[in-house]
């Protein structure tokens, strides 16, 4: 029975041993934003992403992500409307300074992966998972995804009648070995 645990762990180590840690590189990276306003599509991008992610492209399992943003940079092109998304009523980032990812899983799927995981914006916290690719650039990887939140989930917006309630969220992250 020792000798199987003896093997059991070295396999654990071995496997988790090929993971590598990446670290985001900002001005080469884009987290942006679309949404409905006034029925017109909008949208914006935020900066200022920080974190680790640790990936195996042969072993997703030993992959995780632990990233975050800096909520106060969100840049719509319009001053006065990225001014008031910084207040309470959206992003309240005097409050909440970060948005926040951080996985449970990763899997790979036919042609991509697939990360599930807890976004936590404004201290409200959802269950999320979507694809992505992973493609090696630089010495490292650019990670690529999308997915849909609903605002509402994460009390942005408060119940505003000319907002849509669907944000989509495009990823395009460089990250090279720390």
């Amino acid at each position: 029975m020792s000798r199987f645990i003896t093997l059991l762990l070295a396999v654990l180590l071995t496997a988790s041993a090929n993971a590598q840690q990446y670290q985001p590189v900002d001005e080469k990276s884009e987290v942006k934003f679309g949404i409905k306003n006034f029925g017109l599509n909008t949208g914006g991008n935020f900066k200022g992403l920080q974190g680790v992610l640790i990936f195996d492209a042969a072993n997703p399992g030993a992959s995780a992500f632990d990233i975050s943003i800096d909520a106060n940079t969100v840049n719509t092109d319009n001053n006065s409307r990225d001014n008031h998304l910084r207040k309470e009523e959206y992003f309240n980032v005097k409050n909440f300074p970060r948005i926040s990812f951080k996985s449970d899983k990763v899997i790979q799927t036919k042609g991509a992966y697939q990360v599930h995981g807890k976004l936590t914006i404004k201290g409200f916290t959802k269950e999320i998972a979507f694809p992505f690719k992973a493609s090696i650039k630089d010495d490292g990887y650019l990670f690529e995804g999308e997915f849909r939140i609903n605002r509402r989930d994460f009390k942005v917006g408060g119940n505003s009648l000319v907002l849509g309630d669907e944000v989509n969220v495009t990823l395009s992250v460089l990250a090279k070995k720390k």
